[in-house]
């Protein structure tokens, strides 16, 4: 049964209550030994460092194995918050651990099918979704792939637009955010080609280059539906994040922040970029300094650390934080 939506808005808050309880249950000095440590090196941490998360997916098979162990791991490396790779009943208990561990729990992923194929036997409703985010607590809803059947056409996609942006209304209501997460197939035109981002003006050539990244900028509603923007898959799919970043200004509301290593093609088929071309952060190309600080000057809500493939998924992520802690500002 539906709870009221008085009594959803009231657990949302005690929730969030609850969450803020238990940051400010960690250590006080810990921020204050980061910023002596910052002005003994000569600079100022880095925009974010303050709040600093953690995409669960790149530790998926830790959490399977040891989920309270790797969230304890998790907060022992330094990271300050967890984004969660599903929105469902265990979610819920995950962010309960997660919080134990002095985690905040703001961010998580639905079920795409749920915006990309909503008929679909066995995917629930964003209202069921909704709900579930209400209960965890959560801040931001990430509607976060789509299926290469639900992609191959520009006219699927518009009808995805307009599903998200329902959706987006719809969780804007609950007192959340919704954003889209892309990866780099949505860089790619109908027809497979990767394409530049140019600006021009010849109606045809624009329309043989249509791409799901410019239907999604197009049909998205600016005020309603944002975006999670992945600094590694828009590289790989042949962009600049920063002159994404800056031409989608006030249109991301988290970012994630991954390596991608040099010399890597573009590769638009998510399926087929190799498990090394994911880089600790500062071991690739991208600029993630540069990234962070833009992030702060366009007003990015939150920022999390991510690395799909490695060897040693906890390593990775502790050196992916060691390097954010002692880059200067």
């Amino acid at each position: 049964m539906k709870t009221p939506s008085i009594h959803r808005r009231t657990a949302l808050q005690l929730t969030a209550t609850s969450a803020m309880a238990a940051w400010l249950a960690q250590p006080l000095n810990l921020l204050a030994q980061e910023a002596e440590k910052a002005t003994a090196k000569g600079g100022e941490p880095l925009p974010y460092m303050d709040r600093i998360g953690l995409q669960l997916y790149t530790l998926r098979d830790a959490m399977k194995a040891d989920p309270e162990g790797t969230l304890k791991a998790v907060a022992e490396a330094g990271y300050r918050q967890v984004e969660l790779m599903n929105i469902d009943d265990e979610a819920v208990r995950l962010a309960a651990i997660a919080r134990d561990n002095g985690l905040i729990v703001h961010s998580a992923f639905m079920d795409f099918n749920v915006i990309a194929e909503p008929n679909k036997d066995g995917v629930g409703s964003v209202e069921t979704t909704l709900e579930l985010a209400e209960r965890i607590g959560l801040r931001h809803v990430v509607f976060g792939y789509i299926a290469k059947h639900q992609r191959d056409t520009a006219d699927k996609c518009r009808a995805i637009a307009d599903r998200a942006n329902k959706a987006a209304d719809q969780t804007r209501n609950a007192g959340m955010r919704m954003c889209y997460h892309n990866h780099s197939f949505e860089f790619a035109t109908f027809n497979g080609d990767a394409t530049e981002d140019a600006n021009s003006n010849d109606d045809e050539k624009k329309a043989n280059k249509l791409t799901a990244f410019d239907i999604f900028v197009e049909r998205f509603d600016p005020h309603k539906m944002e975006f999670e923007l992945d600094v590694f898959w828009a590289k790989i799919g042949g962009r600049d994040p920063i002159e994404m970043m800056r031409r989608l200004a006030g249109r991301i509301s988290q970012m994630h922040l991954k390596d991608l290593k040099k010399d890597t093609p573009v590769i638009t088929d998510e399926g087929q970029v190799p498990n090394d071309a994911f880089q600790e952060l500062g071991n690739g190309i991208i600029d993630i300094p540069a990234v962070m600080k833009l992030a702060r000057e366009i007003g990015v809500d939150q920022c999390h650390v991510e690395q799909d493939q490695s060897p040693a998924p906890l390593d990775s992520v502790r050196e992916s934080y060691a390097f954010l802690k002692d880059a200067p500002a």
